[in-house]
Order: C-alpha cells, then structure tokens, then sequence
C-alpha cells in the first residue's frame, strides 16, 4: 500500500520554455539550476522546486489544449506591494485588487502563458 515519495516538484510544461524561463528567473531574482537552454530550469523555493520544460515535439499536444495555463503557484511574500511591484515592473501586473481574507492579504497576476500567481502576505494574528 503505497509508495514513500522522496520529495516532489511542479513542472510547467511551454512550447517557449525559455520566456518562461527567462520570466521566472527575474521574478524570483534567481538563476534556474539545473538549466538546459531550450530544454529545461529548475527553481530552487522553500518547501517546493518549480521545474520549466520545453515539450518533446511527439508530446506537444498534451500541452496545447488550453488556451491559458492550468497551475495557481501561491507565493507567500514578505511584502505585498514589493512583490507587486516586481511583478509590474517585469511587465506582468496584476489585473484587480488586493484581497483582504481571514489568512491575509493576496493579489492574483499570471505568468507569460496564463498560469495563475497569487501573491500572498500573512496576516498579523489576529486577537480572536
């Protein structure tokens, strides 16, 4: 019953991987390791790799079905208006408002080819 997993990672798969690439890499202000130009980058995060492929040509089909990306990436930030702020400087800003709920503040942007970013700052806990 079962199996144990060693560890995990979330794959994007781009027809132009390396704008994605080259997207991720300024947002995280950080260098793919392993990276393949064309192929593939990986992104080293707390509690997650993010790993960024070009699809083999004989599998391209499985990925051209949506016309928007299919992953939400929640990523908690310290800052959310320098976090905002990056993103909109890389010419990526986010399209509503900040939300306020229960567990903090989020805004929602996309990446180059429509994968859903939440943007998340905690709230200050709360004395209830």
């Amino acid at each position: 019953m079962g199996f144990q997993c060693q560890g995990a990672l979330v794959t994007l798969a781009a027809p132009n991987s390396e704008k994605l690439v080259q997207f991720y890499r300024q947002l995280l202000a950080q260098a793919p390791d392993p990276y393949i130009p064309n192929v593939y980058g990986e992104f080293q995060l707390p509690g997650l790799r993010l790993g960024i492929f070009q699809p083999k040509e004989s599998h391209l089909s499985e990925f051209v079905n949506t016309s928007k990306g299919c992953l939400s990436l929640c990523l908690e930030v310290n800052d959310l208006e320098s976090a905002i702020s990056h993103l909109s400087a890389l010419g990526y800003p986010p399209a509503g408002d900040i939300l306020t709920a229960s567990h903090g503040r989020e805004i929602y942007a996309y990446d180059p080819i429509g994968n859903r970013l939440i943007l998340h700052e905690s709230g200050k806990s709360s004395p209830i």
